[in-house]
């Protein structure tokens, strides 16, 4: 066995005849057991935020959007849905248009915007996990769906035909408004569902037919503003996007999930990032026991060091003896404390002990590369420590006896 590793085993499994250097060796290895679990579960916790967090907006986006770059309509022709029909790993896809519009209800006013999908939609996005009550519309009546928050503003309830909801949308024009005409184009609607995803979101959009919102907009049946696509599972993200800009003459944008909520996810990766560096920083703070504990090993051990000198042993090698103590202390440590990292996760994730709110246990998860993460961090950390505390070892040291 390799001499230094001999030696630093021997002194890591040893008591030193003074106990406060041995509890000082206790402090600075649950100092690094705490550490580190203490990182990962922080990084669990943050993995299943992310989650819960874009679980919201996955059940609300398709997984991927066309839409004109520059232009907010586009036209969709007969042709250019064969071809989009001919890509295998395309399951469906939906259109929609988009306008900004003005919702009135007994006085109360909200502005919204207003999404007129076709009959494929619902393919595309699960509507029946964001709807919260009542039913999606008929296509077939003046029917709409509105956010919880929408419904709320406005006093909505379903099926209210006494009490219609009007829609009003700017006419389409130029010129200036005289008194004889109307400058808005009107329709009245009753709700027949009401959906839930966040609180932006539900005070944001109103489900329409895509046929009644093209003729309140005066556009054309092949004027949209946007096609939902839904994949099939382990399609070929990137190919299939340079397919669909290939269909289409003029330029368009086709956006996945993560394009379609940069902002979001920038959000949640930046505070992943700095509770990381924050916990490093701690970490990196907590990492100075381990500089001390060896240090005062070092001094503990001074005679036998002497004595390894005396029969040879260089000061280059008493000083790896230490660095190598050191590191099996912070990468047993951090070993132990992973492992306590990953119980107690998985017991989260199981038993679901810490709570949000009375029935949703706050959302963590175990990933291998957050166990990769805080070994890594620990490891480089723990041998930056060792080598700073091996290096006070010196001749002069070691023959001073005094």
């Amino acid at each position: 066995m390799h001499f230094p590793i001999y030696i630093a085993k021997r002194y890591l499994a040893s008591k030193s005849s003074q106990n406060a250097v041995n509890i000082i060796n206790l402090v600075t290895f649950l100092v690094v057991v705490i550490g580190a679990a203490a990182l990962f579960i922080v990084l669990s916790g943050f993995a299943g935020l992310k989650t819960f967090s874009l679980s919201f907006s996955n059940s609300f986006d398709p997984d991927l959007k066309v839409m004109s770059d520059g232009q907010k309509f586009m036209t969709l022709n007969d042709e250019q849905k064969n071809r989009l029909k001919n890509i295998p790993e395309i399951a469906f896809f939906s259109r929609e248009i988009e306008e900004q519009v003005l919702l009135t209800h007994q006085q109360k006013n909200h502005v919204a915007l207003i999404k007129g999908t076709d009959t494929t939609y619902a393919r595309v996005v699960n509507t029946d996990s964001i709807l919260y009550y009542g039913n999606w519309f008929d296509r077939d009546l003046n029917e709409v769906v509105t956010g919880i928050g929408t419904a709320s503003l406005l006093g909505l309830a379903l099926n209210d035909y006494m009490n219609p909801l009007r829609i009003l949308v700017p006419k389409p024009g130029k010129g200036s408004i005289t008194s004889n005409t109307t400058p808005y184009n009107e329709v009245a609607v009753t709700v027949s569902g009401v959906y839930a995803v966040t609180e932006d979101l539900d005070k944001k959009y109103v489900f329409a037919d895509l046929e009644l919102v093209q003729k309140i907009l005066h556009k054309e049946p092949s004027e949209i503003t946007a096609i939902n696509i839904k994949l099939v599972p382990g399609a070929n993200v990137s190919r299939i996007k340079q397919e669909i800009t290939g269909i289409f003459e003029s330029d368009v944008m086709v956006k996945d999930r993560v394009e379609q909520n940069d902002a979001l996810y920038r959000m949640l990766n930046t505070e992943n990032m700095a509770t990381y560096l924050i916990f490093t920083l701690v970490l990196i703070i907590a990492l100075f026991n381990v500089v001390g504990a060896i240090i005062m090993m070092i001094l503990d051990k001074r005679k036998n060091l002497n004595t390894l000198f005396s029969m040879g042993a260089t000061v280059k090698r008493l000083r790896r003896i230490f660095f190598v103590q050191g590191l099996m202390v912070t990468l047993v440590g951090g070993s132990i404390g992973i492992a306590l990292g990953v119980l107690l996760t998985w017991s989260q994730m199981v038993f679901g002990w810490l709570l949000i709110t009375p029935s949703l246990p706050y959302p963590v998860e175990i990933h291998l590369a957050n166990i990769g993460i805080v070994f890594g961090t620990i490891a480089i950390l723990g041998l930056i420590a060792s080598k700073i505390a091996s290096g006070r070892i010196s001749e002069k040291l070691i023959q001073d006896q005094n």
